[in-house]
């Protein structure tokens, strides 16, 4: 169940956004056992004044394009299927909407399943236990 949130400048038409919303839900489909219709995402433009990243941090070089995506999960992915889907997300926003792969920055953070609640103030992960 991964919350995204995708950052980016200010700009970029609706087909851009979309072609990035599209491209990480597939690549979640792909490589991280994302149900379908699992997808809750929004996205967040900014002004250049409000947009700071290094240029060249870890030796790679980043453009006014940066899309800055933000996953939150369950801690139940292998490092494996992590590496995979960074490969993935990449590769799908480099085909369409040709974002350069210097500039996909992903960020993973994980959280235990009972952390969630989905609608109705109900821990769907949830063990469950009487607590």
């Amino acid at each position: 169940m991964p919350l995204t949130r995708i950052s980016l400048r200010r700009g970029k038409p609706t087909a851009y956004r979309q072609a990035i919303l599209d491209g990480l839900y597939e690549a979640m489909r792909e490589t991280f056992n994302v149900p379908e219709d699992d997808f809750f995402m929004v996205v967040a433009e900014h002004d250049a004044a409000d947009f700071r990243c290094s240029p060249t941090y870890l030796g790679i070089a980043r453009s006014d394009d940066l899309v800055i995506i933000e996953l939150t999960v369950n801690n139940t992915r292998t490092l494996a299927q992590k590496k995979a889907l960074y490969r993935r997300i990449a590769e799908k926003l480099v085909n369409n909407p040709g974002v350069r792969p210097e500039d996909v920055f992903i960020n993973l953070v994980e959280t235990l399943p009972e952390n969630w609640s989905l609608g109705h103030g109900i821990a769907q992960y949830a063990a469950d236990t009487a607590a």
